[in-house]
């Protein structure tokens, strides 16, 4: 079976080397990526995605492609004469790229849809403090994350979980859905489910404004926020002018015994480092103040000075 496999950060990348190992069954015959990015290290000028590296380290031929409606790219693709295409993490592709796969398109989906239909499943899931997710195999179709479900496989959230690491976990688990999928395609054996459009929820890019932490929140729900945007795009505040952001934390036992706290006031304690929330202190464990570097908490106490000023800005 040809497969054509779409795909860009390295959340897509154990599925390209699960359906590499199935050599016997299944034929890579092109991988498309997007371009080349401007790179910051001082030895190279640019930087080729995860999945290109990963393809090219499989010997595996490569096409990179931003703009998916150019003429140029339906063409390539149509050259490839492909009988699925697999797509994880890649753009939205419009009906002439994916209606050229004869036996179907497919997408890798970090959610058990319907929930969490967008750009950002994995960190709203935590966001919303979750004890579930998983992940989706659908038959793609021009309203973006709606087709009908192929496959789905659970996974239980742990409580001190990131965003990062259930991201990676997600894509191990991902790829052995990946290639069950191939496997029920190749067979004609396909049994799809429509979404319940009643149960269906979004799951928004996530941009500078929607990642800012709001103190007046309460611990919890602060925490949940953390840990959902670890260790990136990461939720961040201000501190003296300067941007904050805040990597990980975790819910302090210190009270402040009938005081009022305003909300986002910092406190040192015992060598810890304590943000007020509404209903209590978080402590914070790690963190990176504009202008210098990653930094535990612990580092961070040994400069602080404690006084009347400290507050993060809500």
């Amino acid at each position: 079976m040809r497969i054509i496999f779409m795909g860009t950060p390295g959340f897509a990348v154990p599925s390209l080397r699960a359906i590499a190992a199935e050599e016997s069954a299944f034929e890579i015959v092109l991988v498309v990526t997007g371009k080349d990015k401007p790179r910051k290290s001082k030895h190279a000028d640019v930087e080729p995605s995860p999945v290109k590296q990963a393809a090219l380290a499989l010997g595996l031929p490569v096409y990179e492609v931003d703009d998916v409606k150019d003429p140029a790219f339906a063409e390539t693709v149509a050259v490839h004469r492909p009988d699925v295409i697999v797509v994880a993490a890649f753009r939205i592709l419009p009906p002439t790229i994916y209606e050229q796969a004869h036996l179907g398109s497919f997408n890798l989906h970090a959610s058990l849809l319907p929930a969490y239909r967008g750009a950002a499943p994995i960190n709203w899931s935590l966001i919303h403090g979750d004890h579930e997710t998983g992940v989706t195999t659908f038959f793609l179709q021009q309203r973006v994350d709606t087709g009908t479900i192929i496959l789905q496989e659970k996974t239980a959230i742990d409580h001190d979980e990131n965003g990062t690491d259930l991201a990676c976990r997600l894509s191990e688990i991902g790829a052995r859905v990946v290639v069950n999928t191939l496997h029920i395609i190749a067979s004609g054996t396909v049994n799809v489910s429509e979404q319940n459009e009643a149960l269906a929820s979004r799951a928004p890019k996530l941009n500078r404004d929607n990642t800012r932490i709001d103190w007046a929140q309460p611990v919890a729900i602060i925490h949940d926020f953390i840990r959902g945007l670890a260790m990136k795009p990461a939720a961040w505040t201000t501190f003296h002018g300067k941007t904050m952001k805040i990597f990980r934390a975790t819910p302090g036992v210190l009270l402040s015994e009938g005081a009022s706290v305003s909300p986002g006031r910092l406190l040192v304690n015992q060598g810890r480092l304590y943000a007020a929330c509404s209903d209590g202190w978080l402590e914070l464990l790690s963190l990176q103040v504009e202008g210098k570097k990653y930094m535990e908490a612990s580092e961070f106490v040994r400069g602080f000075r404690q006084n009347a000023g400290n507050s993060l800005f809500v």
